[in-house]
């Protein structure tokens, strides 16, 4: 048993009481099945060869690029249109892959494969230069010869005497980028978002009771990397979902004797294909051409964009009805009530506890007619219960997967002992979607994917299904090394697909705590079961903007975390953020205390109630950075160097970040602060509870009371904000002397509106694109 095992042993000890004696001798059973399913159906460990690519041998040019063979191996290389480069390395192509979004893009003609002055070869095209080696380095360049990136030749590892098993040998590749470069990105993580010198895991992980600042991984992992610097900004992915290992190592200038020493990393895969892409470019423009690549995110209907509350034991339909009419009664928007697994009927999916609940259609449309939505959690786990309507239907259609032996893996999750559909199959997505409908007919709006990574309890060894288990993979077949990473990418895409049939003319709102690569296509993710406390405030605000540069623009943490109870301020300083991010979502568990509002005492209630009306306020501004993420890649949240990747200083601020181009937000993030210092970005910004203007870049000092966090306006933003009656008008930030501005509005319906603010003298004017006059009401501040 490692110290993980240790570790999460510990953790079921200490949680023996809630999750029950029967449950954790069935972990322990369950764990020992995987181990012997493992040690017959996976491939023994033995002497091993290792293989690098050798001298170049020779190159044959293709449009986009061109494959170089080396003597051990060969290289693929290809720009598309955009200037995306992908490299594939032994015969591996773009697809088959789970992260792209339908075909592969067009590759650029003008691209010229031609010799190298070493004996390698050079791929010029008009945004960006590849040199490779001729043994095998691969550069990427800017037009003008800077190198970003450089990885050095791969390597291979081998059986010696034991036949491959399915997915390929392992293999490892290093990289060095500029000395002053930063690492972003990784998926969900809950140090940073900068990315620090460590090992991090490419494996999609239940950590077991809740999560602090570094524990890693967790739920989402992704082989995204951004990387900036003075010389560019590029994003790599590696299209490979087996279990790896990523090592980042940050440079130095003028290490050693005046001589620079690079950033560096190495990634580590235990199979699987070496192809990996690389997109150049600015920040925005890298994250454009990431959502051409894998997709553009699913849009949130507007009500998802609201204030959602949600609990672990609600317990029935009458406490339901007593927090709605709490929040209506005090006047506090509310947009949703999610429900958790103690609203089926002992845990099982797709059911409803009758006792507790006894109309759920009938409280949904009660609901409904104050504006409030039902949200329902749905696990992958299926009881394996015959009876269970679910469990026969996906006996019928062979929905679950296999262990080696062709019987369906069984696994332990809340209901009891539990099968896996297998999501790699398109049949069995199909089937999965079509179970929704009983969720619709329910009254419930939306859905949040749990357990999916998939999670099987388990007191040592992985809490998941055993790595030998059987998977479909589009009929390509394989085992769960491959298919295990993008379980819960494929559990979301079969949802999102059947509720696109089976209501196509409303938006599927999804979010899900574990996925891959393109999982924004389907929908958002939120943090998982983050601890209660100041360091899991902070890494609420780590997860959303990693995520949010990984391509995944919604999401959001549990407000107050999901374990313990937070004391009054922790509360609202979470509550504050939340308010200021995409999901705005409290949650808790089962053994925690109450999440209201008005549970934390008058003063609470009332700052909570400033934070709720005002991001009331702003959501025609939030439904317009929604379709801006959809069209352009951009996240809603943005790192401080978002449009200004070279200014170093804000590289390294973790603490605060932009809504969008016009809001700059400061939470509070450690307790008793009531000051708190705030980087700016050039240009001149609007204190906008003072009206004071502050010029960037530099740093300022500005108070943070327990009744707000500073939240700062550019000069000349147009903002398009909800007006007393409901309808939408600009709020136009003074532009700074001689300088104009702008901001857009995009609505429901996709109409796109632009505004141009200008300063003349002490006079303020706002225009609108294409029109004589201004449609909506103008209100300027600062």
């Amino acid at each position: 048993m490692d110290a993980r095992d240790l570790g999460r042993s510990v953790k079921w000890v200490t949680s023996f009481r809630m999750v029950g004696a029967a449950r954790v001798l069935r972990s322990v059973r369950s764990a020992w099945r995987n181990r012997r399913l493992d040690a017959a159906g996976l491939p023994r460990p033995g002497a091993e060869r290792a293989r690098v690519p050798g001298a170049a041998v020779e190159a044959r040019p293709l449009p986009g690029g061109g494959v170089i063979r080396f003597a051990r191996s060969s290289l693929l290389v290809r720009v598309a249109a955009g200037g995306a480069v992908f490299c594939g390395w032994d015969g591996a192509g773009p697809q088959p892959s789970y992260a792209l979004a339908g075909a592969v893009p067009e590759v650029d003609d003008r691209v010229v494969l031609e010799p190298d002055t070493d004996g390698g070869w050079r791929v010029v095209s008009e945004r960006l230069l590849v040199v490779v080696s001729r043994h095998g380095a691969v550069e990427v360049r800017t037009p003008g010869g800077v190198v970003l990136r450089r990885d050095q030749p791969p390597r291979w590892w081998e059986p010696v005497e034991v036949a491959a098993g399915e997915g390929g040998p392992r293999w490892m590749q290093r990289a060095e980028v500029p000395p002053d470069a930063r690492h972003f990105g990784l998926g969900g993580r809950s140090a940073g978002p900068r990315l620090r010198d460590g090992v991090y895991r490419l494996w999609n992980t239940d950590p077991g009771g809740s999560f602090q600042p570094g524990d890693d991984p967790l739920y989402l992992t992704m082989p995204v990397q951004l990387v900036v610097a003075d010389a560019g900004t590029h994003l790599v992915f590696h299209d490979n979902s087996f279990d790896g290992r990523v090592s980042l190592w940050e440079g130095e200038e003028g290490a050693g004797s005046g001589h620079d020493r690079p950033g560096r990393s190495e990634i580590r895969m235990e199979g699987g294909p070496l192809r990996y892409w690389v997109l150049v470019g600015t920040p925005a423009r890298v994250l454009r051409n990431w959502a051409v690549l894998t997709g553009g995110a699913a849009l949130p209907p507007a009500w998802a964009l609201g204030h959602h509350h949600s609990r672990w034991g609600f317990g029935g339909a009458e406490e339901v009805r007593r927090v709605v009419a709490g929040y209506r009664e005090r006047g506090l928007p509310l947009s949703a009530v999610h429900l958790d697994i103690d609203h089926y009927r002992g845990h099982r999916v797709f059911t409803v506890d009758r006792e507790h609940f006894p109309d759920l259609p009938g409280l949904a449309r009660e609901l409904g007619e104050s504006g409030v939505r039902l949200v329902s959690i749905v696990d992958p786990g299926i009881k394996a219960e015959p009876g269970l309507a679910v469990y026969d239907g996906g006996l019928a259609v062979d929905a679950f997967v296999r262990d080696p032996r062709g019987e369906p893996v069984r696994g332990e999750v809340w209901s009891g002992e539990s099968v896996y559909p297998d999501f790699t199959d398109p049949l069995v997505r199909e089937w999965w979607g079509g179970l929704y409908a009983e969720r619709l007919a329910e009254g419930f709006s939306g859905f949040w994917h749990d357990m999916n990574e998939p999670v099987s309890f388990s007191a040592f060894g992985d809490q998941s299904l055993p790595r030998s288990a059987r998977h479909v993979l589009e009929g390509r077949g394989g085992d769960h090394r491959e298919a295990h990473n993008v379980y819960g990418l494929l559990m979301t895409r079969a949802a999102y697909e059947g509720l696109r049939v089976l209501r196509p003319a409303e938006r599927p709102f999804l979010f899900s705590r574990s996925g891959w690569a393109g999982m924004q296509r389907y929908g958002g993710t939120w943090s998982g079961d983050v601890a209660t406390g100041w360091p899991g405030l902070r890494a609420s605000l780590a997860l959303v903007l990693g995520l949010g540069l990984c391509g995944v623009p919604y999401s959001g943490p549990d407000i107050g975390g999901f374990t313990g109870s937070p004391s009054p301020e922790l509360y609202l300083r979470w509550f504050q953020l939340g308010s200021f991010l995409p999901l705005f979502r409290t949650h808790s568990a089962i053994s925690t205390g109450r999440r209201e509002p008005w549970e934390f005492g008058p003063e609470v209630l009332e700052h909570a109630g400033t934070a709720l009306r005002e991001r009331q306020r702003l959501l025609p501004y939030w439904m317009t950075l929604a379709q801006l993420a959809r069209r352009t890649g951009a996240p809603y949240v943005r790192p401080l160097w978002w449009r200004a990747p070279e200014d170093r200083a804000l590289r390294d601020c973790e603490d605060a970040f932009l809504l969008g181009d016009s809001l700059l937000v400061a939470p509070v993030l450690e307790q008793g602060t009531d000051r708190r210092a705030v980087r700016l970005p050039r240009g001149c910004w609007y204190d906008t509870a003072t009206g004071r203007l502050h010029e960037g870049p530099g740093q300022v000092l500005l108070d943070a009371p327990l009744s707000r966090i500073p939240v700062l306006a550019r000069a000349g933003a147009v903002l398009p904000v909800a007006a007393p009656d409901g309808s939408v008008e600009l709020e136009v930030w003074t532009p700074a002397p001689g300088r104009t501005g702008g901001g857009v509005l995009i609505g429901e319906d996709g109409v796109v509106t632009r505004f141009t603010s200008r300063r003349r003298d002490q006079t303020v004017r706002v225009e609108q694109e294409g029109a004589a006059e201004v449609a909506y009401p103008v209100r300027v501040r600062g």
